[in-house]
């Protein structure tokens, strides 16, 4: 087995988002079993709460969250039947659906907002500013270039 210094460092960086992404995930999803809710509720009704002046339609949703339309749908039902997240026709358009939070969505996520809070610090220890700086820095300009890539 080669050591992780052998590598380039494109590669290395490359592997390690997805192992990140799914380690992230993973913890993530412990972290907030005892709420009956996963990473990707979550990640969207972070989305849906945070992007958006009024509430995104799916398939905003989608693309904010680089993934499907479907899977955003899937997503946002579960969510429904949480009472955690409206699924509504838009008024202009009849075929797109806007996703809004719940009043209870707002109270729900205030709550788990401490252990969300810690589980922050826990992940970004020991990177000072500077360093989350370059890393903000070098994600933008991934997102960019996967941008290019997906309208090739």
């Amino acid at each position: 087995m080669k050591d992780f210094s052998e590598m380039e460092d494109s590669m290395f960086v490359f592997g390690s988002l997805f192992v990140i992404a799914n380690k992230l995930s993973t913890l993530l999803d412990r972290e907030l079993e005892e709420y009956d809710v996963t990473s990707k509720q979550w990640f969207l009704s972070t989305i849906v709460d945070s992007f958006f002046d009024e509430p995104p339609t799916l398939k905003e949703a989608a693309q904010i969250m680089g993934t499907s339309y479907q899977n955003v749908k899937q997503i946002a039902l579960k969510l429904e039947n949480k009472n955690l997240m409206y699924l509504e026709k838009d008024k202009r358009d009849g075929r797109a659906i806007r996703l809004t939070l719940t009043p209870y969505s707002r109270e729900f996520w205030h709550k788990t907002s401490p252990k969300g809070m810690e589980f922050m610090k826990n992940t970004f220890k020991n990177i000072d500013d500077e360093e989350l700086k370059m890393g903000r820095r070098m994600m933008q300009q991934l997102l960019s270039n996967s941008i290019d890539l997906e309208e090739r």
